[in-house]
Parts: C-alpha cells; structure tokens; sequence
C-alpha cells in the first residue's frame, strides 16, 4: 500500500470525522466501511491489500492501548464481575449456542458442518466497541453499560483468538476435541499476557517519572503499546491481553500520583490523534477489503445469523447479570441487558481471524464461510451501530 494512497484514506477519515460531530445517528465506523466499499470500485485502489499481519501487529496494539489506558480503573472494578465473566465463560458460551444456531440455520441454504459452524461463531464472538461508546456515553443515562461493553471487548478480544486457533484446527486439520489442552493452552496464553503485561506497564509507569519531557514520555507509551504486545507474542503469550494489561497498569499508576493530569495531558496530546487516525484507516481498509467476499446470494442467511448471535447474547448478558447479582431480578436489568447485547458490535478483530482463517485454509476451502462470516459483521456494523441510539432512547422512555 503506497503512501499516496494512506494519505488519501487519511483525508477522507479525516473529514468524515469533522463532518460527523454528534456521532449518533450515522456512528463513524459505519461511514468510514460503506466509504471505503465505494472506493473498491475504483481501479486507483485495486491493488490495496489487507493482510490479518497489517490487522494484528499494525493497528490493534494502538487501539487496544488506547481504550486500555483511558479506561476507568474505578469503572473496571466496580463492574470486575460481568466483564470478566461475560469475556470469558459468557464468550464461551457463545460460541457454541451461536454454532449451533449457525449449524442449524445455515443446513437450509449451504453445507456447513458442526466444526465449520463453531470457527464462524469464534470468529463473530469478539465485539469492538469503536462504533459505540461514544455514543452510548451520550444516549444512555446508565455509564455503567458503556463500561461493560468498553471493558469486555478488551479482554474477549484475548479469549476468541485462543477459540478460534482451537477450532480452526479441528476445522481444517481435523484435530479432535481435547478439552484439558484447550483449558491448558487458555490459561497459559491468557496468564502469561495479564502478567507480562502488568510487569511491563509498571516498568515503563516509573520509567515516565524519571523524564519531565512530554516528547519522551509519549515515545514511552509507544514503546509500550507496541513492545508489550510483540513481547508477548515471542513467548507465546496473547499479545492483545498484555497490551490491555499494560495500559490498564498505567492508568492506575498515574491515577496515584500527584502529577497525573500532566503526564495524562502529555500523552492524550499524542494518542488523541493517533487513534482515529488508525481507526480511519482500518474502517476503510475492512470496507474496501469486504467488498471481495459480499457478491453472494446469501444475505437472508446472514440476517437470520447476525439476530440469533443478538437473540443469545442477550440471554447470556441477562443470565449473567442475574448470577452476579445474586438471583435479583428486575424490569431495568433486562432493558440494560439487551442494549449491552445490541451493543457487541462485531468489527476489527472479526476481520483479522477472517483474514487469519483465508490464510490458514487452502485456496477456496473456507470462501463460504469467510464470505457468511464477513456479510455478517457488515450488517453488524451498519444495523447495530445505527440502532444504538434510537434503541438507548426507547429503553430509557419506558
């Protein structure tokens, strides 16, 4: 990809995000995939390529960093219960309800078998908050819900790459199910990315005090962001956890200091730019990348999918909410629990283990599924996004 061509798709990012100042009924993101479909079109950005290595080691660390430091230390644990429950066994969860919903569904128009259902419920699990908080933050009298759908996809983003590796295994080389080494690989993947993560994040938080320079301390959090993640990933740990794990890290650190609006001046400077800039580019990269894989008669499918994945979401978040608090039941805990399921908008990550998956398989034995799974998280981004505010409204008035 030329630098012509990034700085062109920077413009446009740049201009939909001056243009679109409320952010609620036409939320960025969703501009950003429908512009960059249209761009598809021209022959000027034919030989754009978007590979799930761009996705993965490019974008994601900056915007896992981004939302991890300026995520409420207070807010995550006051909410520790849900986020961690709903990102791990609550994800796990569904994926299976959601791959046999898929199998079931999906036998009247295709044939997908059990395990190839399973990797696209893996790979629609992890939700992106970038199409909704600010707009939850604004529609929503309950910040609580913003919290828990901001704190979740950090971490499920984690627990779906260790699913989806499992399953695409099973899929494509047939591997048996082996519940103790998934368990095992899990807590070892997760673990180690949580404490390298932590260790790395309080390293680096001292290593701020030592320099009164802005300049340096935000070249710090880059090395930060971006070393913690590849740090991570040469010991085979997840890389996204230690990312979130390292910024979260430093924001409880700066919150215990005396200097903490100005060493959070010096970085919000820096990363307040870099972030719809990264966001910009990939929401239009996924856009202008999709466009290959929507020309299929099969979008009835992909509705019926993208409402049973909300259908059982919002059973699971219910069901959730119930156990955390302790069997109590009320009309408002299920109102908050389908706008945190309408919520769990499918978007970056979906698009780097579609991408992982199209690498993964032989050329043409996962176009099927990559094509349902990739219309799927299109109409995610426009329905869902575009439902958000409206539906927040409609909660809130009765």
């Amino acid at each position: 990809m030329s630098a012509a061509i990034v700085t062109i798709l920077l413009c446009i990012g740049y201009l939909v995000f001056t243009i679109d100042k409320k952010q609620e009924n036409f939320p960025v993101p969703v501009v950003l995939v429908l512009i960059g479909i249209g761009l598809s079109f021209i022959p000027y950005f034919n030989n754009v390529e978007v590979t799930e290595t761009l996705i993965y080691d490019v974008f994601l660390p900056g915007l896992l960093f981004v939302s991890a430091y300026q995520f409420s230390t207070d807010a995550l644990r006051r909410n520790s219960a849900i986020i961690g429950l709903l990102s791990t066994v609550g994800l796990g969860l569904a994926v299976v309800l959601v791959g046999l919903a898929i199998y079931w569904i999906g036998g009247w128009f295709f044939s997908v078998s059990l395990a190839g259902a399973l990797v696209i419920a893996a790979i629609l699990a992890p939700t992106d908050p970038a199409s909704v908080v600010s707009i939850l933050e604004k529609s929503s009298p309950d910040k609580s819900i913003a919290d828990i759908v901001d704190g979740e996809s950090m971490i499920n983003d984690g627990t779906s790459i260790v699913l989806f590796t499992v399953l695409a295994g099973m899929y494509l080389d047939s591997h048996s199910l082996d519940v103790l080494s998934i368990l095992g690989e899990f807590v070892y993947v997760s673990a180690g990315g949580i404490i390298l993560g932590l260790a790395v994040g309080w390293l680096l938080s001292k290593a701020v005090h030592v320099t009164h320079h802005r300049d340096y301390q935000v070249m710090l959090s880059i090395a930060l962001a971006y070393g913690a993640f590849q740090l991570a990933e040469s010991f085979g740990f997840s890389g996204v956890l230690a990312t979130v794990s390292a910024g979260v890290m430093l924001s409880w650190e700066f919150s215990h200091t005396n200097k903490e609006d100005h060493y959070r001046e010096s970085l919000s400077g820096f990363w307040n730019v870099v972030e719809p800039s990264l966001l910009a580019l990939l929401f239009l990269l996924i856009g202008i990348e999709a466009t290959e894989y929507l020309a299929w008669g099969n979008w009835s499918l992909a509705l019926a999918v993208l409402f049973a994945s909300i259908a059982i979401r919002f059973l699971i978040v219910g069901g959730t909410f119930k156990l955390v608090a302790s069997g109590r039941q009320s009309e408002d805990v299920w109102k908050k629990s389908l706008l945190i399921a309408w919520s769990g908008i499918r978007g970056s990550m979906s698009v780097f283990l579609l991408l992982q998956l199209g690498a993964m398989a032989q050329e043409g034995a996962a176009d099927e599924l990559i094509s349902l799974s990739f219309s799927v998280v299109i109409l995610s981004l426009i329905i869902q996004s575009l439902g958000i505010h409206p539906l927040s409204k409609l909660l809130d008035s009765k």
